[in-house]
């Protein structure tokens, strides 16, 4: 139910027997379903646990010393279902106790120190630039450590992307000033300039943008064709690059097409994400990738007026990269006639 945690410390004789009572009540007791953004979620439980009372400061030292023995030190930090879940939000995105402590202390003593992060949200990271490399990891399930040590020791080739844009502080999120209800309303001031439409437009720093990520391997896009087509009555933006693996290693990169409008008659986004696609590359190879999009689902937004999408007549630009900030092949194409469409 998304109760306050309690907690408390007691000192044990090693040997010695002690019996827990738990009293708690269901769900439908909890006082605070509509206070604090909690969500209701069914009857309720409880979950108790513990764990050994340590000295921060000591343990941290005795990873310093560790890691002044080794080669390669791997940091494991991150989050779980004790601090981020369902049916609340964090009131900030710092890592808990003191992780970045330790990861400074780790780092200065091995720079050869790679982090781990595991969060379902992006996370403070002061450290970014003391470190030799950063795997965010998500939430893997079951395989997660099978899964991290085969990228670690490069028996796979990562080529995931973000899915969102990594602020650096809580501050630079564009709902900072909407997070909560104010009076009982929630307030949606971002508009649509979420995650990299608003870094963007308002030219902020970010730790890492949307659709960002190493590879061991290296890629190299180029020779943007674009051509317009007409088939069954549906314009059709028809995209291909060629796609060529520069590195010593098989990869796959992503490929992503992002289309912006040089004149529209509202505020928009610099650029709006339409269309992606994963390639597989061998090596020293290359590939012609080809992307469909239809024309409307590129061009148009809502024409609150009229209640239908519009597609304005302009010239759009089309900008092809691995990452959001990373297009570096351009074309564009034109829409001679606005019109207006409902449905699908």
């Amino acid at each position: 139910m998304g109760t306050v945690e309690e907690t408390g410390t007691v000192d044990l004789i090693a040997g010695r027997t002690y019996r827990l009572t738990v009293i708690w009540a269901s769900g439908v007791t909890s006082k605070l379903a509509d206070a604090d953004g909690v969500v209701s979620f069914g009857g309720g439980g409880i979950r108790i646990g513990g764990a050994k009372v340590i000295n921060p400061k000591d343990e941290i030292q005795k990873a310093v010393e560790l890691a002044k023995t080794v080669e390669q030190v791997v940091l494991c930090v991150g989050l779980n279902s004790d601090l981020e879940q369902e049916g609340h939000d964090r009131r900030h995105m710092d890592l808990p106790g003191h992780t970045d402590r330790l990861v400074y202390a780790v780092a200065a003593a091995n720079p050869r120190t790679v982090v781990v992060v595991q969060s379902g949200t992006p996370v403070s990271m002061p450290w970014a630039s003391e470190v030799s490399a950063i795997v965010q990891a998500w939430y893997g399930g079951n395989e997660t450590g099978n899964a991290i040590a085969d990228t670690l020791y490069g028996d796979v080739n990562p080529s995931g992307k973000l899915p969102l844009s990594f602020p650096v502080r809580l501050e630079d999120n564009p709902a900072f000033l909407n997070f909560r209800s104010e009076r009982g309303r929630v307030l949606y001031g971002e508009d649509v300039y979420l995650g990299y439409r608003f870094y963007e437009t308002t030219k902020r720093q970010v730790l890492w943008p949307f659709g960002w990520g190493l590879s061991y391997t290296t890629f190299r896009i180029s020779n943007l064709h674009v051509t317009q087509s007409s088939a069954g009555n549906k314009p059709t933006i028809n995209i291909s690059v060629d796609i060529e693996n520069t590195g010593d290693k098989d990869g796959a990169e992503v490929v992503q097409v992002y289309i912006s409008q040089r004149s529209p008659s509202i505020g928009r986004p610099e650029k709006e994400l339409k269309g992606f696609k994963k390639v597989f590359i061998p090596s020293q190879m290359s590939q012609t990738v080809g992307i469909e999009i239809e024309r409307k689902y590129a061009t148009s937004f809502w024409d609150e007026e009229r209640q239908q999408w519009i597609e304005e007549q302009d010239m759009y630009d089309i900008l092809v990269g691995s990452s959001s900030a990373e297009t570096s092949c351009r074309a564009s194409f034109e829409v001679p006639e606005t019109r207006w469409w409902s449905g699908l």
